[in-house]
């Protein structure tokens, strides 16, 4: 693991920070435990939410399912985000997988994201597990059909499955991704916020964990900021990985594809318009399961316009996390 540096982050788009840790909670506890100690500390209070993911599926031509799962924001006592904490599918080596479901810990399943977002959208999360498909089969004037051991299914008029509400089994209820707003200072200070109750719950680093951080997308927009990124994590990857400590285990990183570093080192691209970058990014084969994920940066998307950071490696302790978004920034702006 690398030791502190004396760069810190703080310009070219370093400042705004918004931070993604991967935990899990003791057999027994949840993340639910997590949400209501962490309200306790500010005051605050526990809102339940649905968090929309997709999971590996074993049909026949379709590749995932997309499911929502209970999640939690804490709101402090001004009313602002303090944090959310979700599932995270990728978290599996350290759960009992022929574990029983937990009372009251369900998801809903789709093959369609877009009937599963308008799921989310009419379904109250606070209610009863058992009445979350009520409002979907109002709207297409059909009944909830009650399938054995907790399942229900709502099918439309002909018969096509719209979405399956069924409990979640495999300690799912364990895993806790802790999710931060955008901080603009002392990060350090409000990640131990977060974490050290979390610790002192019993939360632990599972085995694929990593920690991922988000950069404001806006300061990236220009073609020598875009270089420099693909430089950082293209340049010597393995070197890279040692010195931040980056977990192997991880299930979700990859290298950035090859046209998009070659096309970075073509002399004159750092000085081409934004424009021009721009429309050659929608060419590429740009996925968020890279090193540096830079989907956001190309599609502009409302609601979370960053650059993501994946290779920050598992862990619960603030200060790491912050030594490594240090030694990150320093290569950044040392090639210069």
């Amino acid at each position: 693991m690398i030791s502190r540096s004396n760069s810190s982050p703080g310009a070219h788009g370093w400042d705004r920070l918004g931070f993604e840790v991967e935990l899990l909670a003791p057999v027994g506890s949840s993340r639910r435990t997590l949400a209501e100690a962490l309200a306790e500390t500010c005051s605050g209070s526990v809102r339940t939410i649905f968090h929309h993911d997709t999971e590996p599926s074993l049909v026949k031509g379709r590749p995932v399912f997309h499911h929502l799962t209970t999640g939690f924001d804490v709101i402090d006592d001004s009313g602002s985000l303090r944090c959310r904490l979700v599932d995270d599918v990728t978290i599996q080596t350290d759960l009992d997988q022929a574990a029983a479901p937990s009372p009251g810990w369900f998801r809903i399943l789709s093959d369609d994201s877009r009937l599963l977002r308008l799921t989310e959208q009419l379904a109250d999360p606070e209610v009863d597990p058992t009445e979350w498909l009520k409002p979907l089969a109002d709207v297409f004037g059909v009944a909830v059909e009650p399938l054995g051991g907790s399942k229900f299914r709502v099918n439309d008029r002909t018969g096509a499955t719209i979405a399956i509400s069924a409990p979640q089994g495999g300690q799912r209820e364990r895993v806790t991704e802790v999710i931060t707003p955008p901080l603009s200072a002392d990060h350090e200070h409000h990640l131990a916020q977060l974490l050290e109750p979390a610790r002192e719950l019993g939360f632990t680093v599972p085995a694929e964990a990593a920690v991922h951080v988000h950069l404001d997308a806006e300061p990236f927009r220009s073609s020598a900021a875009l270089a420099g990124l693909v430089h950082l994590f293209s340049a010597d990857r393995d070197e890279l990985w040692a010195a931040l400590g980056t977990n192997e285990q991880c299930r979700r990183l990859g290298a950035l594809p090859d046209v998009l570093v070659a096309g970075t080192q073509q002399p004159g691209f750092v000085d081409q318009s934004w424009e021009q970058t721009e429309a050659w990014l929608k060419t590429l084969p740009l996925s968020k399961y890279s090193d540096c994920n830079l989907l956001n940066l190309r599609d502009r998307p409302a609601l979370v316009d960053t650059v993501e950071l994946r290779t920050l490696p598992g862990t619960i302790d603030p200060t790491v996390i912050m030594e490594c978004v240090s030694e990150l920034h320093r290569r950044f702006a040392g090639q210069g």
